[in-house]
């Protein structure tokens, strides 16, 4: 038996940042000598599969992932987020507050299959994990709290699955809780999401009386005694339907096994033509292996999402899960198609996301798409256009890595060595085998070399959002300046979505991020994984600025006897245009990709630039152009007027009914706007749209509005034009009036 050691502290090597406790976790899969896990390390990749587990905070994610864990072998223990003690959050922020912030990865085995797992967060301050996430896996297991149906978070992670086409399952968590409702979480799904549920399961009880599920597929009723508050749920009874049960219970397994049927054929041609042909007669019939296999078919062609349920926290319903998991989500070979045909044998990879460690420095996930990854071997970034060598090849199980001799197509791996590489970056064996891609692509397309040499075989990166606040950051004395930007520069090659840039004017650090929680999470890490007290000034809104109608404007520079004419116009639509005569320079381009806008300096929106001339003499710099340029530009939007936009938050707030009035009041006096108030059970929610910058301190305020029975989420709507009054309100303060 091995045991692994887990210290409360921050990241791998934080060892100063020990808390009062120890907490020692039983591991079964990280043996001292690894040649077992070598032996399945490259199982057959259609034994493989790649998923992720994603819904809004506290529907139950890392719960459901850590009885996986447990219910395969990997862990010895059940861990629990209360306990903070659990696999996947293992970092000391996560631990401490019970949420997960960082995507972890964990690999582990399941009847015969090999299963890489990735947490990700629910809190709408780390949509960059989902993202990067999603981007790189084949399927997802969708946790709802079967209490609350889809909550706001849990619409924007599915909307993410959809962009990336993930195929999907369904998890209806928390069965046991007396506000559960089976056919609210149905209908939830299908009004909310616009999806299409296939129940595959019913369950027997509700509230405190749910006892396991009904197997639609099967007919098998699987049911979890709990003969003690420690029973781990690892036993559970599996048995056929039968006379003696309740004629209710039987009843409603007939229809529903008679409306799954009915859906399948509907959604697949294959089944409804078995059914015609086969079981006209009696659809009771149709062998459950012909079901499962149309359910899995409907699942990969996203035309319908299986739903399953039980509940997590009390180990009742997981093992079917896994068991779907295999049955219903795709191999990485049924996915990614011409990017194998086009590498054929060779390394194709995408990095996925950076973690730094003192010892080994930046450890590289890759999703491997083609070929085979070894250590101490040379491999090409194709965006960077460079090649280095990956010194070392692990296996990631959370924040325990083992070293593997290789990893084929279809896995998940990390790696060392890998010093210039970012998320988004496109890995390949050499630069020749990605031209040989790229040609055969090309004859594909029939484009033949028309197209730029790599533009058909780079993987598509990762989009990151806009940040919406922003704060200055001080080291506590200059001699430490130096390491604040190192840890700086470590956080955002890790986190993409965190923004830092120097204040031109002030000379200050700022840094940007998506949400108070995710510059307060920063910030915590700088003190504790790098020693670094730093001060950080008062948390500001991100906002934009456009223009209020066209304008153009001449700007001319003199220096020494040469001078330089640049005309400028400025249209109000939604891209950036230009056109250069007599050979603009790069410096030029530059100037125009990050124009400022005219009020406040905030990065312009919805604006054009078209340059209708520049006139210069022999020998002018390209400084000089820029400076000329930037000057008429400046000069144009002056002209052009300006107007502040700012961000527009899309607020939830679930909250009891007494305290509704309370609640709507304060929203009021936020400038908020309510689009709708929906009943869930007992509970009102509140729907409504409210400017950001009004949205300081709102937890606070909330838990005191309703005793701390009602929470909410926020996600960035749009951006608005500010009314006047507000508006000079604002330049006023930015003024210091």
């Amino acid at each position: 038996m091995i045991w692994g050691r887990y210290l409360i502290t921050a990241g791998l090597q934080s060892c100063r940042c020990r808390v009062s406790c120890q907490v020692k976790r039983h591991y079964s899969f990280l043996p001292d000598d690894v040649k077992s896990l070598r032996a399945v390390v490259n199982p057959d990749i259609s034994k493989i599969r790649n998923i992720g587990i994603m819904a809004h905070i506290d529907a139950g994610k890392t719960t459901t992932t850590e009885r996986m864990l447990y219910y395969s072998g990997y862990t010895r223990a059940l861990g629990d987020v209360d306990d903070g003690d659990t696999v996947t959050d293992f970092m000391a922020q996560e631990r401490e507050r019970g949420i997960t912030i960082q995507s972890a990865a964990v690999t582990f085995d399941w009847k015969s299959h090999r299963i890489n797992l990735i947490d990700t967060p629910g809190h709408v301050d780390f949509t960059l994990e989902v993202e990067r996430a999603l981007r790189v896996l084949d399927g997802a297991v969708a946790v709802f709290d079967a209490s609350a149906g889809v909550e706001a978070q849990t619409l924007t992670v599915w909307r993410q699955a959809e962009k990336h086409h993930v195929p999907c399952v369904c998890f209806l968590n928390k069965m046991d809780k007396p506000a559960a409702k089976l056919s609210f979480s149905i209908e939830s799904i299908r009004q909310k999401l616009k999806a299409n549920p296939v129940l595959l399961q019913i369950p027997l009880g509700s509230g405190k009386n749910f006892t396991g599920v009904v197997d639609l597929l099967t007919n098998q009723k699987l049911t979890w005694q709990q003969r003690s508050m420690g029973d781990d749920g690892r036993v559970f009874e599996s048995k056929p339907l039968d006379q003696s049960d309740d004629p209710e219970l039987l009843q409603e397994v007939s229809e529903a096994r008679a409306a799954l049927i009915e859906q399948v054929a509907d959604l697949d041609d294959e089944f409804a033509e078995l059914l015609l042909t086969d079981f006209s007669d009696n659809f009771d019939a149709v062998p459950s292996v012909k079901l499962q296999e149309a359910v899995r078919r409907v699942t990969l062609a996203r035309k319908g999402v299986p739903v399953l349920c039980g509940s997590s926290l009390r180990n009742k319903g997981v093992q079917p899960l896994l068991d779907a998991i295999v049955a219903y989500l795709p191999a990485p070979s049924e996915r990614h198609h011409d990017l194998v045909r086009w590498y054929k044998d060779d390394l194709c990879a995408l990095a996925f996301k950076v973690l730094h460690d003192k010892q080994r420095g930046p450890l590289v996930f890759l999703r491997i798409y083609s070929g085979t990854l070894k250590p101490q071997t040379a491999v090409h970034n194709i965006n960077r256009n460079n090649t280095e060598r990956m010194s070392r090849l692990l296996v990631p199980f959370a924040d325990q890595h083992v070293e593997i001799p290789s990893m084929t197509a279809g896995n998940i791996a990390l790696t060392v060595g890998l010093k210039q590489t970012v998320t988004g970056d496109t890995i390949v064996s050499s630069k020749a085998s990605a031209a040989a891609a790229a040609r055969r692509a090309q004859d594909d397309s029939g484009m033949g070399k028309k197209r730029g040499e790599h533009a058909a075989v780079v993987l598509s990166g990762v989009e990151v959002p806009d940040p919406v606040f922003f704060c200055t950051i001080e080291p506590p004395t200059m001699a430490k300046q130096a390491d604040l930007e190192n840890a700086l520069n470590c956080l955002q090659r890790e986190d993409p979505s965190l923004k830092v840039r120097v204040d031109p004017d002030s000379g200050q650090t700022v840094l940007c991020g998506m949400g108070e929680l995710h510059i307060e999470i920063i910030h915590d890490r700088i003190r504790r994984e790098y020693g670094i007290e730093t001060h950080l000034g008062p948390l500001q809104v991100a906002y934009r600025e456009t223009i209020l109608h066209e304008a153009s404007a001449t700007g001319t520079n003199i220096s020494l006897s040469k001078h330089f004419l640049a005309d400028c116009v400025f249209i109000g639509t939604v891209t950036y245009r230009y056109h250069c005569q007599k050979g603009l320079t790069d410096t030029l381009t530059q100037c125009l990709l990050t124009p400022s806008g005219p009020l406040l300096g905030y990065p312009l929106q919805g604006v054009s630039t078209l340059i209708q001339s520049v006139n210069t003499e022999p020998g002018t710099s390209p400084a000089m152009v820029s400076a000329c340029v930037s000057r008429c530009m400046l000069k144009a939007l002056r002209l052009a007027g300006g107007q502040v936009l700012e961000p527009v938050m899309s607020l939830e707030v679930t909250v009891e009914e007494e305290h509704l009035s309370s609640v709507l009041g304060d929203l009021a006096q936020r400038r908020g706007t309510v689009r709708d108030i929906q009943s869930r059970h007992d509970n009102k929610v509140l729907l409504a749209t409210v400017p950001l910058a009004e949205m300081m301190g709102y937890s606070t305020i909330l838990r005191t509005l309703t005793s701390g029975n009602a929470t909410f989420s926020l996600e960035l709507d749009t951006y608005e034009a500010m009314n006047p009054q507000d508006q000079n309100t604002l330049l006023k303060r930015m003024a210091g009036l």
